[in-house]
């Protein structure tokens, strides 16, 4: 029994279980301790012997011990996964992609030529086999792909356009000789840059690449174009040099590819939608409205909370953005639905259109490529006509024939009706509530803004956009993390809560007053109606070629009075608005001059005559010459007539504007001296208290009363230019009338150009002093595009193929693009003690003029997002964003600054 009890060990007690295990595991934790001091090659042989000595069923555990806890390094997924995930995955490549992934093996060849991934590419260009594949054929579609491509005519833009013509303005001699001759200055530099890419593609070829055109390709997507290094080799001299910046700023990738992706695009939402509308055609019904607002109106935040519940709006920037990137907002923003009606609330007056910085949209500019892009992209996303779809634009182009040519222009170009205010009442966007063009049902203020907080909007414009900007400042850091229509809204609903402004309602004689207005509207209504009535009438009695003279003459006698009625509407807006902006000149004389004067004159002067002759010399002289001009029109609106002119009065106003110019010129001193008596002289401190914000002075302030007559001269235009609408062609009045809306025009860029030159010289300045170390940035014509937060980037290793390297996050920093520089500034955060606010800290870095900045773009790989390279004579950036559009948006916005920059 005692040999039986110790057979397998002489050591190991058999019939004690307890006992036996214990010894087992003190002898496996003692193998276990020699282990870790064996060698490599002696833990090799160690388990060499142990797994030669196993039988098959301890080797299938050690099998599948290893299969379940280590995961499999490398699989091909088309064989793991079902047919129809790895055949959608195949779905996204486009065509030339697909025809190299069929390079890689058997069955990748095999799923990338079915016939379900080739079909929809051929029937979306209307390419349709002329026979019935069989059933176990695959691979007919591709082949009629690849026939169908390479019998195609390819034609280069310039054959194009002399073969089919073009809508862009014809190019002189001179312009077509220098075009050419740049395309083949670039067309040279891209074949030597193919020749350099193929040196240093063949230098650091990787063994495994077979140095086919496909797999040259597809390395060559992650390769940088061209080194610092390489780039001093070549000693490009200096206008090579911008040819090669100006090639680098085209290569940048469009929307549809920021990322690095090329891939195919599947049926979109619009187009389902599209299908689904031919399929019901109540699903009209449930289209929404849109609205886009520029941050560039007063007070804008207080028009997002106007916007009605169920309209989508869409708040921009006005500077810094494209209008390829506006129409990506838009397009995301209708998540590939159409709208009912789209309204676009931005800057502008009777002529074009302030859509963008840089991008006044007028007849000049209307036919450019990327605008008439534009236009129509936008026009595809609206209902049409006849579904009574379209645009509004809160820009009193209807007051104006050029803003009707613009109108009439759109509207051909994309099929969809635009429509616009006629723009006759004057004030601070008071033209948005004046009439509108076209037969609506309703008008666009009603349909997209609750009426009662857009007129409370439109009456306090201007101390609503004051008392925003200190709200903006204290409100705004806590909304940074939002979108910009989000917190507007909020710090609209805020303004909203707090001027109460409910209690309106509750008075009956302003409510007494809407109904008067509600009724003078309907009774116009009704005559429009009839006016159209009749003219419908007209139109079927001439169809039917019977011809009604009686008819005929009533229609033009109704059409006459129309057209003079309102061009005697414009002329006593003209008169009522310059009788305000007289009356408000008069404060000035009356609350100001006249005391101070009379208190000169009591020896108790508060201030001296030389201060009193600098600050209301020049405004007095206006008050003068602007109560000439109001008496002279006061008696021609007494004896008025159709026949009557009014532009000889104006023509004469516009040839005394050198009053006007002495103020312009001396509003800056004026303004310092006035500052400069109020820390100096107690006793003008104490009146301006006394008289400023006061119900006489209309609750402004000395140097808001300042203001008016540099923001008249708009209402001049606008309603003259409404004046020239509705006066016939062969009145007399007419030709008076265009030359004095030159002068006043002439006159009014001159005051443009002056505010520009002032905005954009304290805006140089706050950015001076807020990057430490940075140099002077004050210069002539320079200005701020966009400022955008990147972080820098590192490269671990450059060696390695590109889609492998790696980032390392080194720096945070902000770059200020102007349209001639790009400078490049560190960030860091300042936190103060018991605050839970933060302070940005800027350091300047370097600048590089834009001609000689370098763009690359880096494609998304597993390793790196949203980035790309900065490259300068001296330093390179390797820059990534937080967000993909944040990327796209900074790469469109500083391919059209090298642009800009380059044709100067």
């Amino acid at each position: 029994m005692e040999s039986f009890h110790t057979r397998f060990s002489a050591w190991t007690p058999f019939s004690n279980k307890s006992l036996n295990r214990q010894l087992f595991q003190e002898r496996v934790a003692l193998i276990s301790h020699w282990f870790d001091l064996w060698t490599n090659k002696q833990r090799q042989e160690f388990l060499f012997t142990i797994f030669s000595r196993c039988t098959k069923s301890q080797l299938r555990f050690v099998q599948d011990w290893f299969s379940e806890r280590m995961e499999v390094a490398k699989v091909d997924f088309s064989t793991v996964l079902p047919r129809f995930i790895s055949l959608y995955i195949f779905s996204f490549l486009n065509p030339k992609d697909l025809c190299a992934a069929a390079q890689v093996s058997w069955p990748w060849k095999f799923l990338a030529e079915q016939d379900c991934l080739w079909m929809p590419k051929c029937v979306k260009f209307g390419w349709f086999l002329p026979f019935t594949p069989a059933n176990n054929e695959y691979g007919a579609w591709k082949h009629h792909y690849i026939a169908c491509v390479s019998t195609l005519d390819w034609l280069t833009p310039r054959e194009a356009a002399d073969i089919y013509g073009t809508l862009n303005e014809p190019k002189r001699e001179d312009e077509e000789l220098q075009e050419r001759q740049r395309e083949k200055c670039l067309r040279k530099i891209i074949w030597e840059k193919i020749a350099l890419r193929k040196k240093e593609l063949f230098k650091v070829r990787p063994p495994w690449v077979s140095g086919t055109c496909c797999s040259r390709l597809l390395q060559s997507q992650g390769q940088p174009q061209l080194s610092q290094s390489l780039r001093d080799q070549l000693g490009l001299h200096e206008a090579l040099e911008k040819q090669l910046v100006l090639a680098s700023a085209e290569a940048l990738p469009k929307r549809s590819n920021v990322s690095g992706s090329h891939s195919y695009p599947l049926l979109s939402k619009k187009n389902q939608h599209g299908v689904y509308k031919n399929d019901d055609s109540c699903s009209y019904a449930f289209l929404p409205h849109f609205i886009l607002i520029s941050s560039r109106i007063p007070a804008y935040e207080m028009v997002v909370e106007s916007v009605k519940s169920g309209v989508i709006s869409v708040v921009y920037e006005h500077s810094g953005m494209t209008l390829e990137t506006l129409f990506d907002r838009i397009e995301k923003a209708l998540d590939g639905w159409k709208a009912k009606s789209i309204g676009i609330f931005s800057d502008g007056d009777s002529r074009e259109i302030n859509l963008l910085q840089g991008y006044k949209i007028g007849i000049k500019n209307l036919l450019k490529p990327e605008v008439r892009d534009f236009w129509e992209k936008l026009g595809s996303y609206v209902a049409t006509e006849e579904e009574g779809g379209h645009v509004d634009f809160f820009v009193p182009l209807g007051a104006s024939e050029a803003g009707i040519e613009v109108l009439s222009q759109l509207s051909q170009l994309t099929g969809t009706f635009f429509t616009a205010p006629t723009g006759i009442a004057t004030g601070s966007y008071q033209h948005i509530l004046s009439d509108w063009l076209g037969p609506l049902e309703r008008t666009p203020p009603c349909i997209y803004f609750s009426e009662l907080k857009l007129q409370t909007w439109c009456n306090f414009t201007d101390f609503l956009e004051d008392s925003l900007r200190s709200v903006r400042k204290l409100l705004r850091p806590f909304f940074r993390e939002l979108q910009k229509s989000i917190s507007g809204r909020m710090i609209g609903q805020f303004m909203f809560d707090t001027m109460s402004v409910a209690s309106i309602l509750n008075n009956q004689e302003v409510a007494r007053a809407l109904a008067d207005g509600l009724t003078e509207l309907s009774k116009e209504d009704s005559e429009r109606n009839v006016i159209e009535d009749n003219s419908q009438n007209t139109k079927s009695s001439l169809s039917k070629n019977d011809l009604n003279f009686e008819v005929l003459v009533k229609l033009e006698r109704k059409l006459q009075m129309d057209s003079a009625e309102k061009r005697t509407r414009v002329v006593k807006e003209l008169l009522q608005s310059e009788r305000k902006y007289v009356q408000t000149l008069e404060i000035v004389r009356d609350v100001y001059v006249t005391p101070l004067k009379a208190a000169l004159s009591s020896n108790r002067a508060i201030l001296s005559a030389a201060n009193i002759q600098i600050i209301f010399s020049d405004i007095l002289q206006i008050l003068s010459l602007n109560r000439q001009f109001l008496d002279n029109l006061r008696d021609r609106l007494q004896e008025w007539g159709p026949a009557h002119c009014v532009g000889e009065i104006v023509i004469k106003f516009g040839s005394q504007l050198n009053t006007y110019t002495n103020f312009f010129n001396n509003y800056p001193i004026v303004l310092k001296t006035i500052e400069k008596c109020r820390e100096m002289v107690p006793a003008f401190r104490a009146f301006l208290k006394r008289h400023d914000k006061t119900i006489v002075t209309k609750m402004l302030s000395l140097p808001e009363l300042l203001l008016y007559p540099s923001r008249r001269f708009e209402e001049y235009i606008n309603l003259l230019y409404a004046l020239r609408l509705h006066t016939p062609a062969e009145h007399v009045d007419r030709g008076d009338l265009t030359t004095a809306i030159d002068q006043i025009k002439k006159y009014k860029s001159y005051i443009d150009q002056m505010k520009q030159n002032v905005s954009m010289k304290d805006q140089l300045s706050d950015i001076q002093r807020m990057i430490g170390g940075c140099p002077t940035l004050s210069e002539v014509n320079r200005y701020l595009i966009k400022v955008q937060d990147v972080a820098q980037l590192h490269c671990c290793e450059e060696e390695i193929s590109f889609s492998l390297r790696l980032y390392e996050h080194i720096h945070d920093l902000s770059l200020f693009l102007f349209n001639d520089a790009l400078l490049v500034s560190s960030r860091g955060t300042s936190h103060t003690p018991f605050e839970r606010t933060t302070k940005t800290i800027y350091q300047f870095v370097a600048s590089v003029a834009l001609h000689r900045l370098l763009v690359e773009d880096i494609p998304d790989s597993k390793y790196v997002k949203n980035a790309f390279i900065l490259q300068g004579p001296k330093h390179e950036w390797i820059c990534a964003t937080e967000v993909e559009d944040d990327k796209f948006l900074w790469l469109s916005v500083l391919q059209n600054a090298i642009k800009s920059s380059m044709e100067k």
